[in-house]
């Protein structure tokens, strides 16, 4: 058996999506590429694929995850899709430079999506070219995976392969190509496109596809569209709770940007924050301030308020009982985005059971972080070192404040707290640092990693990838990721590559 034939043999694909009715997608293959070369394959995720990575390394290998070759099984498609972007309506939007290749049952059982991006233009482009770059291809990698490492549902990436191609965006950059895997590629904006249509026999075939396949509970249920709605928001609500709980700013929070299921996806101008500031932007596109990191629970909740605009004829022939019982579902968001937030943020503080007083000691850090432009996620971190007996270290943490008495009179409060618990400090300091990272995707440290790979040095690439596979154990050998970035390594903006 050659490496073609075994390679079709292990992508055992069972494309569920590609039996919808055409008007679901379109039907194309990826465009060819010259000169595939892979940067980086995860053979981690082949594994949990059933995937050889040995094979996937090899020529042939190369040729499927650039486009180039389709293996048996798969059924390329461009699937089709609307949403509202910055709160503007988009009748028609779709895979404008992707391609879902097919679905592969993994080792844990679970179907996934495998995608690719920057596969070449398609009915969907917009006058696109349908490619990526290298640059966003690698930051997308890198960030897709440090969120990963941080238990954040998301997207993954399976691989990242340069094309042989130079691509003209602001100048000429390296053409890349990224295989992605997500649990589901539907979106808020996938039942906006067949409501916008008043095609209800599409809506309806597209909410029985994703119940079946994602939420067989709520199948079960009464109502299974109003159930499919309650649990799309309670995934939406633990979502955006660990975005805001790590840092998270994801920039584009588009409906056609928010998958159904509750993971992270398309990324773009997304960024994690270093000084701590609710009204912090980076898009370059965000020129308001709509999805500012603060935003993102009520941005995400009119999300779902859209999706439930979209799914009343199926909920109710009544549009008064529709309504109602949309109104329903979409409550839980708020109720579980605060319980979930509550719950992460006392832990982050140390605080095992949640008592009166609790969250307001919370609110108060996070007002003194914005007032001094304290580093997020060294704040938390360094908290985790103090002893609560003592303030001999306290600087290690009064460092990121200046002069602050209000934060020495928080520091006070805190240690009173604590010792409510009687959890002495070497254990209280273990469980602060499951939930408080050492290390995360710092903007500086990603640009950095794309500028050497623009000069062909991906050394700076690997060692992030590493780092970020454990980012809540201490690394001394990379310690210095640690560190926010100097003054001249800020990053102001970030752009979508597209």
């Amino acid at each position: 058996m050659n490496d073609t034939q075994y390679l079709s043999k292990k992508f055992t694909f069972d494309n569920s999506y590609a039996r919808l009715p055409e008007r679901f997608y379109v039907r194309l293959s990826p465009t060819k590429v010259p000169v595939p070369k892979l940067i980086k394959l995860n053979e981690e995720l082949a594994l949990e694929l059933g995937l050889d990575p040995e094979v996937l390394k090899t020529p042939i290998g190369v040729e499927i995850l650039s486009g180039n070759c389709i293996p048996d099984g798969a059924e390329p498609l461009a699937m089709a899709y609307a949403g509202h972007q910055f709160g503007n309506w988009v009748p028609e939007l779709g895979d404008g430079r992707a391609l879902l290749l097919g679905e592969l049952i993994g080792l844990d059982g679970i179907r996934r999506d495998i995608q690719l991006k920057g596969s070449g233009p398609t009915p969907f482009s917009r006058m696109g070219d349908g490619r990526a770059v290298l640059g966003p291809i690698l930051r997308e990698y890198i960030i897709s995976e440090g969120m990963n490492g941080l238990g954040i549902p998301t997207a993954r990436t399976l691989s990242a392969a340069l094309t042989g191609e130079k691509i003209m965006r602001e100048q000429l950059f390296p053409g890349a190509i990224l295989t992605r895997v997500a649990q589901s590629h539907v979106r808020v904006g996938t039942f906006e496109y067949f409501s916008a249509r008043k095609d209800i026999e599409g809506l309806g075939l597209l909410a029985d596809y994703v119940i079946r396949r994602h939420f067989p509970d709520a199948g079960k249920s009464k109502n299974p569209y109003s159930a499919l709605l309650y649990e799309v928001a309670v995934r939406q609500a633990n979502l955006i709770a660990k975005w805001m709980l790590f840092g998270f700013i994801h920039g584009v929070m588009n409906t056609d940007n928010m998958q159904i299921v509750g993971e992270t996806i398309d990324y773009g101008p997304c960024a994690f924050l270093d000084t701590y500031q609710p009204d912090m932007v980076f898009s370059s596109i965000d020129h308001m301030g709509r999805y500012a990191f603060g935003n993102q629970p009520k941005i995400a909740q009119w999300n779902l308020i859209c999706l439930g605009q979209a799914m009343l004829p199926l909920i109710s022939d009544d549009e008064d009982s529709a309504i109602s019982q949309v109104k329903e579902a979409i409550g839980i968001f708020s109720t579980i985005y605060e319980e979930k937030w509550t719950s992460g943020i006392i832990a982050k503080l140390g605080f095992v059971n949640k008592i009166d007083g609790d969250i307001q000691i919370a609110q108060d850090l996070l007002h003194h972080m914005a007032e001094n432009e304290a580093d997020f996620t060294l704040t938390f971190r360094r908290l985790c070192d103090l002893s609560v007996k003592s303030s001999d270290f306290d600087g290690h943490v009064r460092d990121l404040f200046g002069y602050s008495k209000e934060f020495d009179e928080w520091i006070i409060r805190w240690r009173r707290r604590l010792l409510i618990e009687g959890l002495g400090d070497p254990d209280r300091k273990s469980a602060m640092e499951t939930v408080n990272p050492a290390f995360i995707p710092r903007n500086h440290l990603v640009e950095e990693a794309i500028r050497d790979a623009l000069n062909q040095d991906f050394g700076l690439f690997e060692k992030l990838l590493k780092v970020y596979k454990e980012p809540f154990k201490y690394q001394p050998e990379f310690k210095h990721f640690m560190k926010p970035p100097l003054a001249h390594q800020k990053v102001h903006q970030t752009f979508c590559g597209t």
